[in-house]
């Protein structure tokens, strides 16, 4: 993974974890704010094992900083709704026709214990 890709994960993560902590969105707006000034502050180290401190660091604080119940879409899988209204199967017209035939074609006859 490059640096900018390792960057960019980070970030997002961070955004996503500061969404799982703030009620209301425009909380979480001031919050990602912060967020990209800090990330920008470090914007021009080039050196390697710097950022690789600055990785660590920041791998560090999302570890500790994780919410206990993070927000999960209601209709994502692990939601509250995930796969609650699952919409019924699409049948072609040939499997159901050959249904319905195979239906009406059978005569049912009673076993001779529950005639009368």
């Amino acid at each position: 993974m490059t640096s900018k890709q390792a960057v960019t994960s980070l970030y997002r993560r961070s955004l996503k974890l500061a969404l799982d902590w703030a009620v209301h969105r425009y909380i979480w707006r001031g919050q990602a704010q912060y967020i990209r000034s800090l990330f920008d502050a470090n914007r021009d180290v080039r050196e390697p094992r710097q950022q690789r401190v600055l990785f660590q660091e920041t791998e560090a604080l999302l570890e500790k900083w994780k919410h206990p119940d993070p927000y999960r879409p209601p209709t994502a899988p692990g939601g509250s709704k995930y796969e609650r209204n699952i919409p019924p199967p699409i049948l072609d017209r040939m499997y159901m026709k050959s249904t319905a035939l195979r239906i009406a074609g059978s005569h049912h006859v009673a076993p001779p214990h529950m005639t009368l």
